[in-house]
């Protein structure tokens, strides 16, 4: 290669490419792979002009837009690699990040930014217009009756038509122009901000999914075959079970109330007595601990207060503790019943007319009572106003796959989203702690309820049954400990799940007096969520029907099924995307429901068999994982599945080459299915593998102004970067001299106030220290918590910290996952198939390495300096 450079380049320009090729081979490249780079780097410079002031900025953000090429170590197809990244970011990456790359991606990303600054307007033009208003206004004006009638004509009218585009037949042209026409209204749709274009979506949604369901139930089933007649059926009540909650869910959350705190009454004396309950039953004391103090700092008149600790377990130590913080402590004698039980023996003592419930693990904020009681003196019928549950140590989903604040937990759809959309329909559900509930509306309904496993959801239900109605504010007041270990996580989900099904055959939210249609759907599609476990294991199985047993669940052609399913599938993206996008990214649903398919499945079944079956089990809190290790008991199932698979996709491919020509669309489809499946079981298989938990005292990370006070009195000034109740970390804006082992004071300051708490340093790292907390008194743990756990704003920010969802990048993230479950099996596996194994993931990451990556955003700032240094 030397001679052929010498032969045509300047003896400079060959010393800068010899040094190239070798820089590449001593970074560990092959022969074949420096060579090919080195002459494609001549070849840039030949052709592209690399010294231009366009392709210099491309150059220095290289790393960026092409993050998965390495510019050291080069492998033989990079050249390939480079040109389909190039050839993505230039038509598909949105604008920004294509800033003065070539010509084509400045018009690209002019047009696509005036696009969006128009959709944005649209919503402004229509205010200015006072449209709205004055329709608004005009019906306002109408009586009472003659508006009643509008409505019933206007919802006839919408029925007729809807039903005519569900029902109408098409041919696969028509259906073609149909859904392209569909899809590009949703795709001007959701990039118009607002609630109107949401509903826009969910209206778009429903014709298409509806319009498939039709489909399937008319054209779809082989009567012919039994076997394939059965599986077809199977599929289609699955299919039928999921458009049913995919409706009642876009019904729950059409509006989200968004309730705002009512202000208390100037006058104390008219504040209520308020008796706060904390139950527990295995938990250590020190996961007691941070709640009784939280509880004893909240702002209320103290006379007005009462704090009852329940102790289920009878515990020496926990009687000792109550008496030293002198708070009430109750023990019954016996333990039916389990929670709920525990609450009903306190509630016949105590004599307050509100009642506070805690989990013994979540520490409420000062300010909880203040912003929960308001609602009580506006709304005399008012029975149960409940808050999130909010957690700031991460669960096994969050820590195993390392999502941890990164990505919403599997809560916060529930608590940010369903629950302030059930507040619409005043049905919001009680659930089991971090609520106030009115003492004289419990008494009616006999107390808490004790018929099934879920107490509080059931209590919720008999309340709304009573007349009382009920509230949600979507602030977090309180924030408790996450399961920890999958298991701890997956009983605790078989148990509101056998709950929920136990109050659907017991005391049925469809049936019966006392509520609303509105509360009696929002019961329901709560309680048909936990019933997802067997059709969530057919669609994990559904192609293997085709591929093993050559059974045609969807007896159509191929080209049909595509035009029918796809539109459903994109739509319903589409839309759940834009509805719950804060509270729950894209595909990850799909992650939650496989992992605790197989474990519902079963006592769901059974509970709806007979209700009266099972018993409350305590979740465990507090734990440690101490090593990592992977629950192979807990992943039997999901290595059955994905065998399963494998063995589909291993007959597919097969029978592409071997077998009937004309099913080769079928095949492929259901190959695609397949390998689906295969992704979302990896992802459960990767979230088997227990990552060690070492904090029993879980770390909060904040950033707050602090002080560090040494022996001499000398203060250095801080910012306070993390806590737990056992110790902190700050950071200083300057270390003269503080070491390991030094006994210093850290100051807190909680509005004018200032409080001081004696620490130990135990580690240094530059101006960082790690501090424990030394022995204090009861009072100076009441004044920490209240410095930090129970500060009014501490949780409140925390719920919109996370990134919008995209669906392209969830997907990403997904394929990530699955493939990441796979390499940790094969590095536990046994020798032989994990040679097996490691060839086939290798294998696939060459394969992948060829698609294109998302690039991280160029901050606006940044842009624009770029822009005017260039201009």
């Amino acid at each position: 290669m030397s001679l052929l450079l010498r032969a045509f380049l300047l003896p400079p320009v060959t010393e800068r490419i010899q040094q190239r090729y070798c820089g590449y081979r001593n970074n560990g490249a092959s022969a074949l792979a420096a060579w090919l780079m080195t002459v494609q780097v001549i070849l840039c410079w030949m052709f592209l002009r690399l010294e231009s002031p366009a392709w210099q900025q491309v150059r220095e953000n290289r790393q960026q837009w092409f993050p998965h090429i390495s510019a050291s170590r080069p492998r033989p197809l990079d050249g390939l690699r480079y040109l389909v990244q190039g050839i993505w970011l230039v038509v598909v990456m949105p604008g920004q990040h294509l800033v003065d790359m070539t010509t084509l991606s400045i018009k690209l990303a002019y047009w696509r930014q005036r696009y969006y600054q128009w959709l944005k307007k649209i919503p402004a033009r229509l205010e200015k217009t006072g449209l709205e208003r004055e329709t608004v206004k005009r019906l306002g004006r109408l009586n009472r009756g003659v508006r009643f009638v509008l409505f019933v004509c206007l919802s006839l009218l919408a029925a007729i038509m809807a039903l005519f585009c569900i029902s109408q037949p098409f041919s696969l042209s028509a259906q073609f122009v149909f859904v392209v026409l569909l899809w590009g209204i949703a795709m001007v749709i959701r990039r118009i901000p607002g609630r109107v274009p949401a509903l826009m979506l969910i209206v778009l949604s429903l014709t298409i999914s509806c319009r498939y369901l039709w489909w399937r139930y008319t054209s779809t089933l082989n009567w012919d075959d039994p076997v394939s007649l059965t599986c077809g059926l199977l599929l289609l009540a699955a299919e039928t079970y999921s458009w049913m909650v995919l409706v009642l869910g876009y019904f729950q959350t059409i509006w989200p109330l968004n309730r705002k705190p009512v202000a208390m009454p100037v006058d104390l004396q008219t504040w209520p007595t308020i008796d706060i309950m904390i139950p527990t039953y295995n938990e250590d004391l020190s996961v007691v601990k941070p709640t009784l103090y939280a509880a004893l700092g909240i702002d209320w008149p103290h006379d007005k207060l009462t704090i009852y600790l329940l102790d289920d377990g009878n515990r020496p130590e926990f009687a000792a503790f109550a008496q030293e913080l002198g708070i009430e402590y109750l023990a019954r004698p016996t333990h039916e019943n389990a929670k709920a039980g525990n609450i009903n023996y306190a509630l016949g003592r105590a004599k307050g007319e509100f009642v506070a419930i805690f989990d013994c693990d979540h520490v409420p904020t000062r300010s909880f009572l203040q912003m929960s009681l308001g609602w009580f003196f506006k709304d005399a019928k008012l029975g149960i106003l409940q808050t999130p549950h909010h957690f700031f140590s991460p669960d096994p989903f969050e820590r195993n796959l390392g999502r941890f604040r990164r990505t919403p937990n599997e809560g916060s759809l529930f608590y940010g989203l369903v629950q302030d959309g059930n507040d619409l329909w005043n049905a919001t559900f009680f659930c089991g702690s971090c609520a106030v509930m009115r003492r004289s509306a419990l008494d009616e309904i006999g107390v808490i309820a004790v018929d099934t496993v879920t107490e509080d959801a059931h209590t919720s239900l008999r309340l709304h049954r009573a007349g009382y109605s009920s509230a949600y504010i979507r602030i977090p007041q309180a924030a408790g400990l996450a399961t920890e270990s999958l298991s701890a996580h997956i009983q605790q989900r078989i148990r509101w799940a056998r709950g929920m099904v136990q109050i659907f055959r017991l005391d049925n939210p469809l049936l019966g007096k006392g509520l609303k249609l509105a509360q009696r759907l929002c019961y329901a599609n709560a309680m048909l969520h936990f019933l997802s476990g067997i059709p969530r294991l057919i669609f994990l199985t559904a192609p293997l029907a085709f591929l093993l047993l050559h059974a045609y669940i969807i007896y159509a052609p191929a080209v049909a099924i595509l035009l029918y399913v796809l539109p459903h599938m994109i739509h319903a993206s589409l839309t759940t995307s834009r509805v719950q996008g804060k509270y729950r990214h894209s595909f990850w649903s799909e992650i939650y429901e496989a992992v605790l398919a197989w474990y519902i499945a079963r006592p769901t079944t059974m509970a709806l068999l007979n209700p009266h079956n099972g018993k409350f089990n305590v979740t465990a809190k507090g734990g440690l994982v101490k090593e990592t290790y992977v629950d192979w008991q807990i992943t039997r199932p999901y290595m059955v599945l994905m065998l399963l698979n494998l063995a589909g996709l291993i007959v597919g491919i097969w029978r592409l080459g071997y077998g009937n020509a004309n099913e080769i669309m079928t095949v492929l489809i259901s190959l695609a299915w397949v390998l689906y499946n295969m992704v979302i079981l990896g992802g459960a298989i990767a979230v088997a593998f227990e990552a060690r938990q070492l904090r029993q005292a879980h770390r909060v990370e904040i950033a707050m102004s602090a002080g560090v006070m040494v022996r001499d009195e000398h203060l250095y000034p801080c910012v306070l970067h993390d806590y737990s109740d056992s110790g902190v970390g700050v950071k200083l804006h300057q270390n003269e001299g503080i070491a390991v082992g030094d006994n210093v004071t850290l100051i807190l300051r909680r509005g004018p106030q200032e409080f001081t708490f004696p620490c130990e340093v135990s580690r240094v790292y530059d101006d960082r220290l790690g501090m424990k907390l030394c022995a204090m008194t009861h009072i100076q743990h009441i004044e920490f918590i209240q410095c930090t756990f129970a500060r009014a704003d501490t949780w409140a920010l925390w719920q919109d910290g996370f990134p919008e969802d995209r669906p392209i990048n969830s997907l990403r993230e997904i394929l990530a996952l699955g493939f990441r479950g796979y390499q940790q099996m094969a590095e536990f596996a046994p020798a032989p198939i994990r040679q097996v194994l490691i060839k086939l993931l290798s294998f696939t990451a060459w394969f992948l390495s060829f698609f294109p990556r998302g690039v991280a955003e160029i901050p606006a700032g940044r842009l624009h300096d770029e822009r005017v240094a260039q201009s």
